[in-house]
């Protein structure tokens, strides 16, 4: 048999968890035709020797909705092995916009434009057709999000919806799972969401159990009402018969350090009666909208973006307020809108929350920040590198299972996250005593070490230390 591609001499870590192992690995078209000792030549072949050849990275929680368009290379993304994003995350997606979406736009809504003229999709159908029309080098799995839907159906977000508000979200609930958004995402800690009643999310989302879609949620609350809030998510699953994502799972602020030995095993439980999930990002630091609220939880806040005073990205919040000779409040009315990097979590937590056996990898990353969190270039690689090699926090073929075969598992993608033959020839080849992150909190944008070539559906998008160039990536839907 004529094979395209072969991948040899490499050690396969395929995505089960199972031992790592010798093989060669042939593609044809879009998928891994075979698996082992291959001795017929291909049109291209790319030695491994000495490197892991694994599943691409699935991203589980992403906002690339817009780079996808806008940077369709998706560099930050391919760079450190990842072949799979899902975006729509925390309730913010670039559609639907029946209304538009003028300046100045909603926080957090703004994370993914700020100036508004990205949100010209009315309907999903004609978002997913703009990405399969000008594919991204990436695949993606798409959510709806809650908080967009609010803002296009309200004219007041502050309040709870009322009911022909709710039917108004249904509709655009229904419509966007129809056009192939695999589930929808809440954001119900930001204040255009606050408002919203627990029965406003559910009737919201009852188009969820038809289409057999997922529920994901940034929770109300992550601090000292965390419990309530798990409860609250697991109570949506449970009426809407759907499985539930929690997102970024984390416990903030100093009286809350420690208690992910609460959290994980009410999580657990949970498990035994429902299908949950949960991704986590391998800092200590969260990064989103800035408000003065929030850096009282945070021993350090860094400035990422500013409307008003572009100069301060990547700025200490404090070191600002000196410069402009203001109290800390006041400083951060005159920099909004503008986006942070709050410190406000602990590594144990951290730690205990990635060991967890269920939990995937999300990066969580803002594309679009002046001065970003660096785990927009550097979670896979930290996990890998950081985490597995120089921690020994688990080995490393659980540290590719935590980022695709129990992330494809969780978001029903088929034929994705594992390396066999017949799957998707979604592929990372990477130096498993090199792969480490770059980008740091002071140069945040830095491809990772050690990530040699990365493969989507069959092309390689990442060889050389560079995007190829190749647009490969697709519109994946939940069951294929």
């Amino acid at each position: 048999m004529r094979y395209q591609l072969v991948v040899r001499n490499g050690t396969i870590v395929d995505g089960t968890r199972a031992p790592r192992y010798r093989a060669d690995v042939a593609v044809n078209a879009d998928r891994i035709v075979a698996v082992g000792s291959i001795s017929e030549h291909a049109e291209q072949e790319i030695d491994a020797s000495g490197l892991v050849v694994a599943p691409g990275f699935i991203d589980a929680h992403t906002h690339d909705d817009r780079l996808m368009l806008s940077a369709p290379e998706m560099a930050p993304k391919v760079s450190q092995g990842v072949t799979t994003v899902v975006a729509g995350n925390c309730g913010i997606s670039l559609a639907p916009a029946p209304q538009g979406m003028k300046a100045p736009v909603l926080p957090p809504i703004d994370l993914l434009d700020d100036a508004g003229g990205w949100f010209r999709f009315p309907t999903f159908h004609s978002y997913v057709e703009a990405l399969e029309a000008r594919p991204a080098a990436t695949n993606c799995a798409l959510l709806v999000g809650h908080t967009m839907l609010r803002a296009q159906a309200m004219d007041d977000v502050r309040r709870p919806a009322s009911q022909d508000e709710v039917r108004r979200m249904r509709a655009m609930t229904e419509e966007a799972l129809a056009s192939g958004a695999i589930g929808v995402s809440t954001g119900l800690y930001y204040e255009p969401a606050r408002a919203a009643t627990t029965q406003e999310v559910i009737e919201v989302c009852r188009p969820l159990g038809e289409r057999r879609g997922i529920y994901c949620t940034h929770m109300r609350d992550e601090g000292d009402r965390v419990v309530e809030s798990l409860e609250e998510t697991f109570r949506i699953g449970r009426e809407l018969g759907v499985p539930v994502v929690i997102s970024h799972h984390k416990v903030v602020g100093t009286p809350n350090h420690g208690r992910s030995t609460e959290t994980l095993p009410l999580i657990e439980r949970a498990m035994r009666s429902q299908k949950i999930g949960l991704d986590c990002y391998p800092y200590c630091a969260s990064s989103t909208i800035l408000s003065y609220s929030r850096t009282l939880v945070a021993a350090t806040t860094l400035v990422t973006w500013s409307k008003p005073h572009p100069e301060f990205a990547g700025c200490r919040l404090d070191e600002v307020s000196a410069r402009m000779g203001l109290g800390v409040e006041e400083t951060v009315a005159q920099l909004l809108p503008a986006g942070a990097i709050y410190f406000s979590m602990d590594e144990a937590d951290v730690r205990r929350i990635l060991a967890f056996e269920h939990t995937m990898i999300g990066s969580d990353g803002l594309p679009h920040d002046a001065a970003p969190h660096p785990r927009l270039w550097g979670s896979f690689p930290r996990v890998l590198g950081h985490y597995s090699r120089g921690l020994s926090l688990f080995p490393l073929e659980t540290a590719v299972y935590k980022m695709t075969g129990l992330t494809a598992k969780t978001f029903g993608l088929e034929g994705r996250g594992v390396l066999r033959e017949g799957a998707y020839a979604d592929i990372a080849i990477f130096d498993a005593g090199k792969v480490d992150e770059a980008a740091t909190f002071a140069r945040p944008i830095q491809a990772a070490k050690g990530i040699e070539t990365v493969i989507v559906n069959g092309t390689a998008v990442w060889s050389g230390g560079k995007p190829t160039g190749a647009r490969p990536g697709r519109v994946l839907g939940r069951g294929g």
